[in-house]
């Protein structure tokens, strides 16, 4: 899902860096990625350099399912700008399936009624340069 209505009016585009090109690009195709050890195995986001679990320099960046759980979460009331960020928005840890953990905005209808340990799945915000932001928004559940 694409979001077409940015969560962030005027928010600055991302920077990309050399360590980080492979991975916006991904986002070109909506494809949330995670880098990954050749060496050990470890998983981790963002791209860096060298593995942070063994020091390795052979990473590769490899497709996730882009579901995931609430680790932690602030609902902001207050903006330090709010020319860019229109509260109440929802920041949040969320820990990825496949075991990463990101920082994220919670978006949706259903983002100020989230909690600890709800499950999410990666929604995408349209950057004006092709690229996309990964955003999270709640998982609809069966109360059944």
């Amino acid at each position: 899902m694409t979001i077409t209505t940015p969560a962030f009016v005027g928010r600055p585009d991302p920077p990309v860096t050399p360590d980080t090109r492979a991975w916006w690009d991904a986002t070109r195709r909506r494809q949330l990625t995670v880098q990954r050890c050749d060496a050990c195995g470890h998983a981790q986001l963002y791209p860096r350099v060298l593995c942070t679990a063994c020091g390795a320099l052979e990473l590769h960046l490899e497709p996730v399912s882009g579901r995931a759980v609430v680790h932690s979460h602030s609902t902001v009331a207050t903006s330090p700008n709010p020319a860019l960020f229109v509260p109440p928005y929802v920041v949040a840890l969320v820990v990825l399936a496949e075991g990463p953990t990101m920082l994220t905005d919670i978006v949706g209808p259903r983002a100020g009624a989230v909690r600890c340990d709800d499950p999410v799945h990666v929604v995408w915000e349209a950057l004006p340069d092709g690229r996309h932001l990964p955003l999270f928004a709640p998982i609809e559940q069966d109360l059944d």
